[in-house]
């Protein structure tokens, strides 16, 4: 199987639908808030430094992830809307997308940082090396050399 990281600039791909839809079954709702907010202009991923990647295993969209500025912390960005499709986890999707992203980051900032919503979550970010924080923002956070 080939995984393909692309970009996603002018709109969201279609497939779109199938990973909210996948995400909602699993209780998230990061991938609605995702759509909502680049349907009403929001968040776009258009600002310095951010970028939104969709992950696709052949030819299939498979996952998503992106980077916005962390208005919490000065010159630091926010790691969000990270989801694989549960048939498509344990194949290191949601690592390429993270490492994509850190190393598009290194080129604007020093920290990136991440809300982990759950255990499994935060055991992820930690294996790519971000730190438990204490911030009412954010909890991990990854210094980026």
């Amino acid at each position: 199987m080939m995984i393909d990281i692309r970009v996603i600039r002018d709109r969201l791909p279609q497939e779109i639908v199938a990973l909210e839809s996948e995400a909602r079954c699993e209780g998230h709702l990061h991938i609605t808030r995702l759509i909502q907010e680049w349907s009403a202009g929001e968040v776009r991923f258009d600002d310095v430094g951010e970028k939104l990647l969709g992950a696709y295993a052949d030819q299939a969209l498979a996952g998503v992830g992106g980077m916005t500025v962390e208005h919490a912390v000065a010159g630091a960005l926010r790691m969000r809307r990270f989801y694989v499709q549960p048939a498509m986890r344990g194949r290191g999707i949601g690592r390429m997308l993270a490492q994509a992203l850190l190393d598009h980051g290194r080129c604007f900032c020093t920290l990136a940082t991440v809300h982990a919503g759950n255990d499994g979550a935060a055991k992820f970010w930690e294996s790519l090396g971000f730190q438990p924080r204490e911030h009412h923002r954010y909890t991990h956070s990854l210094e980026l050399y």
